[in-house]
């Protein structure tokens, strides 16, 4: 899908376990300037229902699993995180819903951004329209 794409991250590992460096702008696309996690989402639980007009992000789960259903107007996908060593990029203009989280599971994001609520389009209508002209 245009404007996400998966991210491979080194996976140094030896007799003490694994070891996987991300740095932004070198495994990142973009500067990190936030970076929060998800825990503790309830069995049937889903998450996201928004779009960003200008952050970026990356998504890894570092435990456990998530599937992430990504939109724009033409296409739908998705995604099973589930390797902590594979991060999902999404860029502007992408609807992203975060579900069958399951027991356990740890999913971190990287962000372009500081948090700005004024970033999010959380009607899905009004996204539509509004990705419709850059689609």
């Amino acid at each position: 899908m245009f404007n996400t794409g998966l991210i491979k991250f080194k996976d140094i590992t030896d007799k003490y376990g694994h070891l996987t460096p991300i740095e932004g702008k070198v495994d990142i696309p973009f500067e990190i300037k936030r970076i929060y996690y998800i825990t503790k989402v309830g069995e049937g639980v889903t998450r996201g229902f928004h779009s960003h007009k200008k952050l970026h992000q990356v998504l890894i789960c570092v435990n456990g699993s998530v599937k992430i259903r990504l939109k724009n107007p033409k296409t739908e996908d998705i995604v099973e995180l589930s390797d902590p060593t594979i991060g999902l990029y999404i860029g502007p203009y992408i609807w992203r819903e975060m579900f069958d989280f399951t027991e356990g599971s740890v999913l971190l994001v990287l962000a372009s951004e500081l948090y700005d609520e004024n970033d999010y389009t959380r009607e899905y209508d009004f996204y539509l329209e509004e990705a419709k002209k850059r689609f």
